[in-house]
């Protein structure tokens, strides 16, 4: 099964540097992730003022380039995760969270 786990931030909330050592542990997380086979591939994102909205509504497309004014939340990075079930899935997310600290990360399933 495959799952997306992101990680939310607050655009008003400057985040800092990562520290060599925080980049070290993540180092070590990924390389096992990776070796163990669960994890496919990781990414973080462009801050939401470098978006592009698209829409199709009454037949018609819209863009839209950002910043988005109602933006309140963004996700600020990915990981796609090949587990067994939900529960490694959230367990492999308990152990990144760990390193890097208070935050949240959604866990869902890809279909």
């Amino acid at each position: 099964m495959r799952f997306l786990g992101y990680t939310m931030g607050d655009p008003s909330t400057p985040i800092a540097p990562p520290t060599p050592e925080l980049m070290n542990e993540m180092g070590k997380f990924v390389e096992e992730a990776t070796k163990a086979g669960v994890l496919l591939a990781t990414g973080g994102l462009a801050p939401v003022e470098e978006a592009i909205k698209v829409t199709l509504a009454d037949g018609k497309f819209s863009v839209l380039d950002g910043p988005f004014t109602e933006a309140k939340e963004l996700i600020g990075g990915w990981a796609l995760m090949e587990v067994r079930d939900s529960d490694e899935a959230v367990e492999w997310t308990k152990r990144f969270l760990s390193i890097v600290g208070e935050g949240e990360s959604t866990v869902r399933q890809v279909y």
